[in-house]
């Protein structure tokens, strides 16, 4: 294990979060540029808005099933060599998707991708905690977190590029130069790790809990994304699989807390921990606060103010430019005034940054938007640190990939409750018009914002000044100043 001893980042823990950020950026680019293709292609494959709506679907269903199967396959083989093996997966499936013929090939390449980008994403969190030996802080979450910054720049505007003048098939081929990047940093710059097997404590797959929390996560991830079509919650489609996965989860939960049970595929225990179940609950909303305006904004531009694909790209990067410049000053203000009093104060802000956007229309300036987007991405950009760096705080090393696998989670479900919630609200609302529609929707995200300061006050108020672990063993978060 390299380990960061010092107040800064050591070299070989920065080579680590180079390789992981560079491999782990290809999975966040492609959900954000694949979003905008839906209209090319249900044109260029000769199908359905609905067949094609599965190229996003099947994608976020797999990434979901994947990321319960991360903490063991780390324990059975070591994390430079699943992350290697995920980073292979990933690609194959981008040329494959490349290359489909129909619809339905494209799906199922989709789903392929998926799994490789869950296994992505959740390593990426595990790995640049155990390179630091543990000890998280503020600017590690920054570094590790800088692909969900950039995704939001970097993909509308590539996404809008390739559609407008290249083929849409460019779209997974544009992630072969980036994984082929990250391979060759992840041979130079990861550690060879240990397999938790040859230290004689790696767990059998817990194939019962898979079995019920896989297809509980895909049941609700379906059913809410199903959820703004027509028939609402009272749909059979929304609501069998939201019922039979929430049903899933309960058995799931009430199976993994029992006393003496062995080690649950994702050990939900570890919930208990105040650090770690308060993070979790804020990086829920979190998710939900992100991926609702991630939804809403590049549709106001597109089809309330008639902007090309592209244009709405561009106009989105002051977002993105907030959220990416948050990440240079939260960790000295998470040093300076703890990590609740950060979250709510990002919270609040990006609510604020909200509500001009709930009283826009068509005609209202551009350069007033761009500047409200600004800070909004100084708000969301600033929510997402804190509460990851205290997430350890009470976690032993070894229940680390477990953590991180229940963070993993709720911020997925946190963000496609988000995205349902307002996809709901904008279509109920597009009776009474487009304009009233979408500020009716913004007004949703804006309450969302502000509901999702009641966790961020359960956080810890301040991080531990002393380094190392506590005597019980027992991660603790370092301060530093960025």
């Amino acid at each position: 294990m390299v380990e960061d001893t010092g107040t800064k980042l050591s070299p070989e823990v920065k080579g680590v979060l180079l390789a992981l950020v560079v491999g782990g950026i290809a999975a966040i680019l492609d959900s954000t540029m694949v979003t905008l293709a839906i209209r090319t292609l249900v044109v260029e494959l000769h199908s359905t808005a609905g067949t094609v709506q599965w190229v996003t679907t099947g994608f976020l269903l797999a990434m979901a099933v994947a990321i319960p199967v991360t903490g063991w396959a780390e324990g059975r083989w070591g994390g430079k060599q699943v992350w290697t093996a995920a980073l292979v997966l990933f690609l194959l499936g981008s040329v494959l998707c490349a290359v489909a013929w129909n619809a339905a090939s494209l799906v199922g390449f989709r789903v392929l991708q998926g799994f490789g980008g869950g296994l992505i994403l959740p390593l990426m969190q595990t790995l640049a905690v155990r390179a630091a030996g543990g000890r998280v802080s503020s600017r590690l979450m920054a570094a590790v977190s800088l692909p969900i910054a950039l995704g939001p720049i970097l993909g509308p505007v590539i996404g809008g590029v390739i559609l407008n003048w290249l083929s849409w098939r460019w779209l997974f081929l544009v992630n072969v130069p980036l994984i082929a990047v990250g391979l060759l940093l992840a041979w130079r710059f990861l550690p060879a790790d240990r397999p938790a097997s040859q230290a004689g404590r790696a767990a059998r797959l817990d194939w019962i809990g898979l079995a019920l929390l896989a297809p509980s996560l895909a049941g609700m991830l379906l059913g809410l994304s199903r959820l703004s079509e027509d028939g609402g919650i009272g749909h059979a489609d929304v609501l069998a699989p939201l019922l039979a996965g929430i049903a899933l989860l309960i058995v799931f939960v009430l199976r993994a807390s029992r006393p003496g049970a062995r080690r649950p595929v994702v050990d939900v225990r570890l919930l208990r921990l105040r650090s770690l179940g308060s993070a979790s609950a804020v990086l829920f909303t979190a998710g939900a606060v992100m991926y609702a305006g991630m939804f809403l904004l590049p549709l106001y531009y597109q089809q309330l103010r008639g902007e090309s694909v592209l244009a709405a790209g561009l106009l989105l990067i002051p977002q993105g430019v907030g959220a990416l410049a948050s990440r240079f000053v939260v960790g000295a203000l998470v040093d300076r005034f703890g990590a609740r009093t950060v979250t709510i104060a990002g919270f609040l802000l990006a609510a604020v940054a909200t509500v001009p956007f709930a009283l826009a229309g068509p005609g209202t300036n551009p350069w007033w938007l761009g500047a409200v987007l600004f800070v909004r991405g100084l708000g969301t950009g600033a929510v997402l640190i804190p509460p990851m760096s205290v997430a350890y705080q009470d976690t032993r090393p070894v229940d680390i990939p477990h953590a991180t696998m229940n963070t993993r989670i709720v911020q997925q479900v946190g963000a496609s409750f988000g995205t349902a919630i307002v996809a709901v609200a904008l279509q109920s609302l597009l009776a009474h018009g487009a304009a009233g529609a979408f500020q009716g929707a913004f007004w949703w995200t804006v309450g969302i914002t502000v509901a999702a300061v009641v966790p961020a006050v359960l956080l810890p108020a301040a991080e531990p000044a002393r380094e190392g672990a506590t005597p019980s063993g027992r991660m603790v978060v370092r301060k530093e100043t960025v």
